[in-house]
């Protein structure tokens, strides 16, 4: 059996009678294929396929090896509805404390509460370590609500607002607190609206099923044909009634703001409540400034309240505000801000925008602008970057911290999850992996107990990742810390002889290639997209057999794109013609990266749009993937150029300004793929 080469490493596992750690650290150590990698990988292909018979054939002969853990999970798992308690309870105990544990239990509960078997839950709920899962979370709430009558509508609200889907927990438990007049109807009406916004009609018929179940089969009439729908009710006399109109309007905003504009002015404004009114002017508005219209702030302006707007409406309203103008709309956009929930405020987009406005707004605001700015400012971010600017600060690499201690560095290599993680990416099981690794280091330090690793410890997980080139593992747990920051193992440089000496060949910022490889892949070499993008630049196969021809790659094959060289020469080639084609910008030619050349294109704006901050255009990107995508890769970038050239770097200098194409330049590439 050949093993990938991810880690450049061939695994022997040490069987049964090796404590835990040193079990898996002799897996790390020796470099021999190992019994039973063949046997996993069988059991994994049995998992995926719900095929319980190689399950249990294949899992006696398993035990010992290193993935044991994942084995026996796959196993029950297949199973689990038909398991005894009792196997289930035995399985807890006798993986306790791995993440393989907590996932099962995880899983037990979502069945404990789909059968409502409360005790069982309640019993179990507790020991449950990640927390993460929303509809868990709501089906604690209510046992709690229904058991000791508290008020756990805000836990319930926040939860089921939050999922897109439609679920058993939290439509359960809002169904619950609505009957006993813990959540009012507005909020049911409110999860529908969203859901219907979301284009989720399975979600908004279960919150209307709960409200006004007489009416839930309208939900599938309006998200077939709102207008006629609206056509049909001309008249909306009643709560209800008006509610259905509501979701009616929505629908037609999703796919037409502007169309839906003289609909609800010229008729149904009037017949609609305030709070209503003032939500579908919202909706509408942001669809209209997710497509970058000019009539975005003038729909925001007919919703007399920004109270009955929720965050995400209100964080659309502010950036249309940042786009209107040279100078954005401060006033709108300080007060969009200001009517964001406590958590959005805190968010550091937000925090550095409102700093902005407070700072034009002028004053004896200086001294709240510097707070607010200084609340941020580090080098760990796009907008932390951009404060640290503000101020007067410019990107510099921070002291490294104290080298790890031998004691610091064997706590990780003896780590059990951290090695587990390691072995299961070495034999090409990434997803489980990782998701052992984030446990790991998130849930299960190495004192033994429940809680997070500290910075120190955190570093030398990172350290550990490193060691063995998982670098995706390297960089995100490098990430999480705030104090004790190590620029070089957060920004790492694999192939740096090739990346510097095709970048230099080329005329291109290595800075910028390591700035958008480190998104893009995380230098993981067989990292490949949903879409069919591949290797450390993430290249599609028509973009490189495009690019091959134009660099004079000759004789170019596809399998060819996951060869490392190949990759970065075509990946760098199609980069570099990209940033000719947008005149150097760097915040178009990512985006055009990421989301081909042609939106970033029409996201400029037409003839006649002003020329903006670059950091204004880029939050204004509709498509919420791309934003971020663009905001890391030039903070990536920045962060990359201040490790390269050991001096103070910009990141406003990279961003610069956007503004539409000039009429009389010539685009290097019309034909950009």
């Amino acid at each position: 059996m050949q093993l990938p080469t991810i880690l450049t490493l061939i695994f022997s596992f040490a069987l049964g009678l090796l404590p835990q750690a040193a079990s898996a650290q002799a897996a790390l150590d020796v470099r021999v294929a190992a019994p039973g990698d063949d046997l996993v990988l069988q059991m994994r292909a049995a998992f995926v396929k719900n095929d319980r018979k190689p399950l249990a054939a294949l899992l006696p002969q398993v035990q010992g090896h290193a993935l044991e853990h994942w084995a026996a999970y796959w196993e029950l798992k297949a199973r689990l509805e038909d398991a005894p308690t009792q196997e289930i309870q035995d399985f807890l105990r006798r993986y306790a404390g791995s993440y393989q544990e907590d996932r099962l239990r995880a899983d037990w509960l979502t069945l404990l509460g789909q059968r409502k078997d409360w005790a069982t839950f309640s019993a179990q709920y507790p020991s449950y370590r990640m927390g993460d899962d929303r509809e868990l979370r709501c089906y604690a709430a209510l046992i709690a609500h229904t058991q000791t009558g508290a008020d756990t509508s805000e836990e319930v609200r926040r939860n089921w607002y939050a999922l897109r889907e439609a679920d058993q927990g939290c439509t359960q438990a809002a169904a619950a607190l609505f009957a006993s007049k813990k959540m009012s109807a507005l909020d049911v009406w409110r999860k529908a609206r969203m859901a219907m916004e979301a284009n989720r009609p399975q979600a908004a018929r279960a919150a209307v099923e709960i409200v006004a179940p007489e009416v839930a089969k309208s939900v599938v009439e309006i998200n077939a044909n709102p207008l006629k729908f609206l056509r049909a009710h001309s008249t909306a006399p009643g709560q209800v009634r008006k509610e259905l109109v509501l979701l009616a309007i929505i629908k037609m905003a999703t796919n037409d703001a502007d169309a839906t504009f003289p609909v609800l002015e010229n008729k149904w404004s009037v017949q609609l409540s305030p709070e209503e009114r003032n939500w579908a002017w919202g909706v509408i508005g942001k669809q209209a400034a997710m497509r970058l219209s000019n009539d975005a702030l003038d729909y925001f302006s007919r919703a007399k309240s920004d109270a009955d707007l929720n965050d995400e409406m209100l964080a659309w309203k502010a950036r249309a505000a940042l786009r209107a103008g040279r100078e954005p709309k401060w006033p709108v956009l300080l007060a969009a801000i200001n009517a964001m929930s406590e958590e959005a405020r805190k968010d550091s987009t937000w925090v550095y925008w409102k700093a902005l406005a407070l700072k034009a707004k002028g004053g004896a605001e200086q001294a709240q602008v510097n707070a607010l700015l200084e609340s941020i400012a580090s080098v760990r971010g796009f907008y932390e970057q951009l404060a640290l600017e503000e101020l007067g600060r410019k990107v510099s690499v921070p002291p490294r911290p104290a080298p790890l201690t031998a004691a610091e560095l064997d706590t990780a290599r003896l780590n059990p999850g951290l090695n587990r993680a390691l072995i299961a990416i070495a034999l090409g099981l990434r997803s489980e992996g990782v998701r052992e690794w984030n446990y790991s280091s998130n849930l299960s330090n190495p004192r033994g107990a429940a809680g997070a690793m500290n910075e120190r410890e955190l570093l030398a997980a990172a350290d550990l990742a490193c060691q063995y080139q998982v670098w995706d593992r390297c960089i995100n747990t490098s990430e999480r810390t705030r104090s004790e920051i190590d620029f070089a193992q957060r920004f790492p440089m694999p192939y740096k002889d090739a990346v510097l000496k095709r970048s230099g060949e080329i005329g291109l910022d290595p800075a910028f290639v390591y700035g958008l490889i480190r998104q893009e892949s995380r230098f993981v070499m067989d990292a490949r997209s949903g879409v069919g993008a591949s290797g450390l630049m993430q290249v599609m196969p028509p973009t490189a057999r495009w690019t091959a021809r134009k660099i004079g790659l000759v004789d170019f094959k596809p399998h060819q794109i996951s060869d490392r060289d190949t990759n970065i020469a075509i990946g760098t080639g199609y980069l570099k013609l990209v940033l000719d084609s947008f005149s150097g910008s760097m915040p178009l030619a990512a985006a055009a990266y990421n989301a081909g050349p042609s939106r970033p294109r029409n996201w400029r704006g037409q003839s006649g749009a002003p020329v903006i901050d670059a950091a204004a255009w880029a939050e204004n990107i509709p498509f919420a993937e791309t934003r971020d995508y663009v905001k890391k890769v030039l903070s990536n970038s920045t962060s990359y150029a201040a490790l390269i050239s050991g001096q103070p770097q910009s990141l406003k200098a990279r961003l610069g300004q956007v503004g539409p194409r000039d009429a009389g330049a010539i685009e290097a590439i019309l034909d950009l793929p």
